[in-house]
Order: structure tokens, then C-alpha cells, then sequence
């Protein structure tokens, strides 16, 4: 199939990007609908001009229409979008860039949605989509302990987690890690209690805050109400994580000065689990927290990371030098690219 694309392109290489340019038309619309010219050539990064000869094209082919809420898909566009979407996979080298980003990553699976979540948070979307896809091949049928961490990206992908995921399953989501003391939405315990609410399935909190001294925890711990969510945490068969830039997150949990002076000292790019990388995998600064660490993932059948953003590329890259070998990467064509052509080094 790739070889009949180069021949296409030898001979008639403009065709391939007005295909490219019309089909992105389509799934921004299909994300943003309803949306006007404006803000669609924003999210694009192209100009309102070129934007308006394409729509009207789409316009005319009956794929698109306009009113004063802005631009939506036809139910022709529906079905023209869908069905170009595995063609067009093909045809931007989304499967191979898949392969061999798995191997460049040294991780058994990549999947890689279209876009960049930089220039549009509907990206982030299509990742929890891709995930819940993914989830429901792979998990067993029965009883399944999902240990979720929180941040941004989680909080934005279990809102497309949906019910057919716990069809056959009995789920019950836990946090992975303790709190992080950042906005309630999205911390470990408010994510794993969406992810519950969405696929129709039990959660259990864990009410313990990660950055307490060891005297302040160590009575909890004795607690029986935590030792069975953290027993739960222990013997969970699934992990659902992000991977977080260094700095960001830092300054995210209001790190001390002299700590985040250190990270920058030692050009720290990637955290996960409280633990922080530099480019090459080095751990620079661990976070002493309650719940998973990254050994732990060893041990559990079923690892999904998800980040996606080109300036996300280079917190994978490093983080992907520790990940157990069987993750799978859930990610986007912006940080694929940023990390299939070297931008990470």
C-alpha cells in the first residue's frame, strides 16, 4: 500500500497534501463543531484565507455546513471523515511510525492518535478514546484492580472512558499514588472516581497526602481502611499514568526552591510517580510518596502511559528509559515525530 502512495506522489505529489489538508479540515471540525473560520485556523496554524477556499470546497461537496454557531459536519461528512480514518493512518505512516517508535522506546506497543495536543486539547480526547478502545481488547473478563495516578491529562482522559469497558468486568479504580496537593479535579483520588462513574464501576480512595514526613504517615498507614486501598494498590493488574515535564510539575506541587534550583541544575525534563529524569534516564530527585513506584510496574500485567504534545516529547523519551518493557504508550503525531526525528537529544 506505502509503495502505491510513492507512486501517487512521484507523479502527482500535490494531490497527497490537498487529501492530507482536507481530511485535518474534518477531524478539527469533528472535535471543535461547532466552530467558526477564526478559531479554526487558530487551532490549525494556517490562515484564515487558505482556510476559507478549503471550507467552501467541503461546502460545496455537501461534507460541511455553517450557520451562525459555525461550521459542522454532515452526516456525508460523518461518514466521509470515518471512512477516510484508517486510510489516512496509512497514508501519514501512522502504523509504521507506531512500530518504530516502540522499538526506538524500547516498549513492547505505541499507539499514536493524529494531532498535537499542544494546538488542540480535542487531542487529548482521541488519546482517552484510543485508551478505552484499547482496554476493552486487552483486559481480561472478571474482577480487575486499575490503579490510576492523577494530573491534567488523566482528569482529561477518564472523561472518555464509557461504560462498554466494564461489560463482562467487574473494575474498581484506586489511586495509584497519595495526593499531590494540587487542585481537586485532578488528583489521583478524583480520577480514579470519574474513571469509576464513566465505565459504570466501584473506586476506593486513599486519604493520605504524598508529601508528609514519615512520622506524620506512619500512624496512618496503621489505619485499616488505608491498609486495604494500599493492599488493593499492591495487587493491582492495571496502571494507567502520565509522564509530566519536571519543571511544571515542580513548580506544580510547589516544590522548594532549593529543589527545584537542583532539578534545573541537573536538567531534570521528565517526572512520573515522583521520581524525576534528566535526558538520559538518570534519576535526579525522587519524591518520597505512598502507593506505586516504578519498580512496582513490574509486576503488573497491564501498564498504559498516556502524554502526548511535542513539548511532551522529550519527558517520554527520558521516562521511557526506566518504563517496563511492557507499557503501552498512548500518545500523538507530535510527540512521535518530535522523538522519531531526534528532537529529544
Amino acid at each position: 500500500m506505502h509503495s502505491e502512495f510513492a507512486w501517487i506522489e512521484s507523479i502527482a505529489p500535490d494531490m497527497m497534501g490537498v487529501i492530507t489538508k482536507r481530511y485535518q479540515i474534518l477531524q478539527f471540525i469533528s472535535w471543535m463543531a461547532p466552530v467558526g473560520r477564526r478559531n479554526l485556523a487558530e487551532q490549525m496554524k494556517v490562515s484564515e484565507r487558505v482556510l476559507r477556499t478549503e471550507t467552501e470546497f467541503l461546502r460545496k461537496q455537501g461534507l460541511i455546513e455553517s450557520s451562525k454557531s459555525g461550521m459542522v459536519l454532515t452526516s456525508k461528512g460523518i461518514e466521509t471523515f470515518q471512512g477516510l480514518e484508517q486510510l489516512m493512518n496509512q497514508l501519514l505512516g501512522v502504523k509504521d511510525d507506531e512500530k518504530r517508535l516502540a522499538d526506538k522506546l524500547g516498549i513492547a506497543h505505541c499507539l499514536i492518535v493524529n494531532g498535537d495536543a499542544d494546538q488542540s486539547s480535542r487531542v487529548m480526547d482521541e488519546m482517552g478514546k484510543l485508551l478505552n478502545q484499547t482496554l476493552q481488547v486487552v483486559l481480561p473478563a472478571g474482577r480487575s484492580t486499575v490503579a490510576v495516578m492523577g494530573g491534567t491529562t488523566m482528569a482529561r482522559v477518564a472523561t472518555q472512558l464509557n461504560y462498554k469497558l466494564s461489560a463482562g468486568r467487574e473494575l474498581t479504580f484506586v489511586p495509584a499514588r497519595g495526593g499531590v496537593g494540587e487542585a481537586v479535579s485532578i488528583q489521583a483520588n478524583s480520577v480514579a472516581a470519574a474513571m469509576a462513574e464513566a465505565t459504570d464501576s466501584n473506586y476506593r480512595v486513599l486519604y493520605i497526602p504524598e508529601n508528609v514526613s514519615a512520622k506524620t504517615y506512619q500512624p496512618l498507614l496503621r489505619e485499616p481502611a488505608v491498609q486495604e486501598v494500599l493492599q488493593m494498590i499492591d495487587n493491582a493488574q492495571v496502571v494507567i499514568h502520565s509522564i509530566g515535564d519536571a519543571l511544571i510539575m515542580a513548580k506544580r506541587r510547589s516544590m522548594p526552591v532549593s529543589t527545584i534550583r537542583e532539578l534545573v541544575n541537573h536538567r531534570a525534563v521528565s517526572e512520573t510517580f515522583g521520581t524525576f529524569f534528566d535526558a538520559e534516564g538518570q534519576v535526579i530527585y525522587k519524591i518520597p510518596r505512598i502507593g506505586l513506584q516504578i519498580p512496582d510496574l513490574d509486576h503488573i500485567p497491564y501498564v498504559f502511559a498516556v502524554a502526548g504534545g511535542r513539548s511532551k516529547a522529550k519527558a517520554i523519551a527520558a521516562y521511557m528509559k526506566n518504563a517496563p518493557a511492557h507499557t503501552w504508550l498512548i500518545t500523538d503525531v507530535g510527540a512521535s515525530t518530535a522523538i522519531l526525528t531526534g528532537e529529544t537529544r
